[in-house]
């Protein structure tokens, strides 16, 4: 059985697919409160949206294929550390439930789970992602992978889910955000995230977050638009979801990839910009668009961070950092965090 991220289901089902695996499943059950926030941000100047609409099934795949570039440094680079100091990471928690938020294909988490099974901990996943196609896909193949393993995901936005948590059957939780998906959120999104991190947490709990740091524009601009166009195909696939979605008729073909490097604001913007003068409709929700030529849609940011300003900010939340890794070329950065208990 796959779940598709298509389906119409309701919210707070839950299927035990078998001893070792069970799913959950949160959906806005009205498509026009779903599509609020992009009558908002196609209505406004500039027009705006919100980068959850690239993760349909189609996006995930995408964004998989776009890790694997030779320009998209992220992904290699994390794996190198994750590689080096997994062990490290295993040693400092101790037996844990490993929750990640945007999980996808768990590429990644082979590593952190090779980690403890090396320890003789026991291996309790909680993946959560927008895509329930790729969500089980990959918990299948964790399933074959780790004997021992149990699963317990969740097909929903991280705010969601995170409200959604059971206690963790393990002494500790450890929740992993990899990747560089912080950048995406702009700075009072990214405070209002922790916020609920740490809502999620209990003290003496961790938080395994991944931070791209500041470096040239050299290195960042390629990254986001390769050579191969794989991510102009992620960035224009939004609109082809926002399509299905909403019984759209946006024209792939008259729009185009546009992404820069913002020095000042120190972040990647990613744009699709308009042709030509068009309409587009989105029926459901009962919007018409008029585009001129030339005007873009900003899709996302990227933001490229410092570890002293993240650390700052998790400190007033009350997530105090552990210790930090980096690479050689101090690219991108982990830091595991811990919920200290205010009252002590």
């Amino acid at each position: 059985m796959l779940i598709s991220n298509s389906s119409t289901v309701s919210s707070d089902e839950a299927i035990q697919i078998n001893p070792r695996l069970r799913i959950e499943i949160f959906r806005e059950q009205c498509p026009i409160a779903a599509g609020e926030d992009v009558i908002n941000g196609l209505t406004q100047t500039p027009k705006t949206l919100p980068p959850k609409y690239f993760y349909d099934d189609h996006g995930s795949l995408l964004f998989e294929k776009i890790c694997e570039l030779p320009e998209y440094y992220v992904t290699r680079t994390e794996t190198q550390i994750l590689q080096n100091y997994a062990s490290e990471i295993a040693h400092l928690t101790g037996p844990c439930e490993l929750v990640e938020l945007g999980s996808g294909s768990s590429t990644k988490t082979r590593i952190l789970l090779d980690a403890y099974q090396e320890l003789g901990h026991p291996l309790h996943y909680l993946p959560i992602d927008i895509s329930g196609g790729i969500l089980e896909q990959s918990a299948h193949s964790l399933l074959k992978e780790y004997p021992t393993l149990h699963i317990h995901g969740i097909v929903s936005t991280y705010e969601t889910a995170l409200k959604h948590l059971n206690p963790s059957p393990l002494p500790n939780r450890m929740i992993g955000f990899i990747g560089s998906t912080l950048g995406n959120l702009k700075p009072e999104d990214c405070h209002a995230f922790f916020a609920h991190v740490v809502e999620a947490l209990q003290p003496g709990d961790y938080f395994l977050l991944g931070v791209d740091l500041h470096k040239s524009k050299s290195i960042l601009e390629p990254a986001y638009d390769d050579s191969q166009g794989v991510t102009a195909a992620f960035n224009l696939n939004m609109l082809r979801h926002l399509n299905r979605l909403f019984s759209g008729n946006f024209d792939l073909s008259q729009f185009e990839h546009l992404a820069f490097y913002n020095e000042k604001e120190h972040q990647i913007e990613m744009h699709l910009k308009s042709l030509k003068n068009q309409t587009v409709e989105l029926k459901t929700l009962n919007l018409t668009v008029e585009f001129q030529e030339g005007e873009t849609i900003h899709t996302e940011i990227s933001r490229k961070f410092q570890f002293e300003q993240i650390q700052a900010e998790l400190k007033t939340l009350g997530l105090v950092s552990l210790k930090n890794w980096t690479d050689q070329n101090q690219w991108f950065g982990l830091m595991l965090c811990q919920l200290q208990d205010v009252n002590a």
